[in-house]
């Protein structure tokens, strides 16, 4: 059950973080997110059981549009044998990554500071988004990511007078709201402006119908990790990536 419920959730952030193509291959997502953040452009290799032939897709179809095959690799909603596969063959580990989830309530009555929400990216959250978080995408391709997103979304920004401090974005699909692009500025960090986004976001996924949360965050992330265990936040499933070399 709890890897049905990691796909699950696996599979709505690909839906909150839209590839410019995707394909399936017995199940897997094979995706290509060009000019933007790598992670959307990884494959989900769900549901594909002969691990040797989802690979060949795979790299086939990376292969074609000239970039690295990337896989997701995570316990219980993958094949077993995949991490081993690919280290055989080469691919290197990297980026441990940790799935969370909680509860809406309890998170939604914290807003202790300014917060601007909006339903699309405006100029002053994507700017403030694109310069913390950005990781060499192309600001063109990362607009046509948020405007492929199909389902209900807000933005959210934390203001110290006219600055953006903090910004963060959700997105609501059936039940659950996912959290993405959290992320403060150096000066403003540990001064609660985070705390405020997420609650905010809280907020708006409770208006949503959304009573459960969840997010991904890199491991060794320690601030943002404290941040979210202190916001109930526990790890539903750890993974990582596998790359080719």
């Amino acid at each position: 059950m709890a890897g049905n419920l990691v796909r699950d959730l696996q599979e709505r952030a690909a839906r909150a973080l839209p590839a410019d193509h995707v394909e399936r291959s017995g199940g897997w997502w094979l995706r290509h997110a060009p000019g933007c953040s790598w992670w959307a452009g990884s494959v989900l290799p769900h549901g594909e059981s002969d691990v040797a032939h989802g690979v060949a897709a795979a790299e086939k179809f990376h292969a074609a549009r000239g970039t690295p095959a990337r896989f997701q690799i995570t316990p219980g909603a993958c094949p077993g044998d995949l991490d081993a596969y690919l280290a055989g063959r080469g691919y290197r580990r990297e980026s441990p990554m940790s799935l969370r989830v909680a509860p809406t309530a309890g998170i939604s009555d914290r807003v202790a500071g300014r917060v601007v929400l909006t339903g699309r990216p405006e100029r002053a959250w994507f700017g403030a988004w694109h310069s913390l978080l950005g990781d060499g995408s192309e600001p063109a391709a990362e607009w046509d990511l948020l405007a492929r997103v199909e389902l209900p979304s807000a933005y959210a920004r934390a203001m110290a007078g006219d600055q953006v401090v903090a910004v963060g974005r959700a997105v609501a699909d059936s039940g659950w709201a996912g959290l993405f692009g959290m992320a403060t500025i150096p000066r403003a960090r540990g001064t609660g402006a985070a705390r405020t986004v997420l609650a905010a976001l809280a907020t708006w996924a409770h208006t949503q119908g959304a009573d459960q949360l969840y997010l991904q965050v890199e491991r060794d992330n320690a601030p943002a990790v404290r941040l979210y265990e202190r916001a109930g936040f526990t790890e539903l499933a750890a993974y990582h990536y596998r790359v080719s070399s």
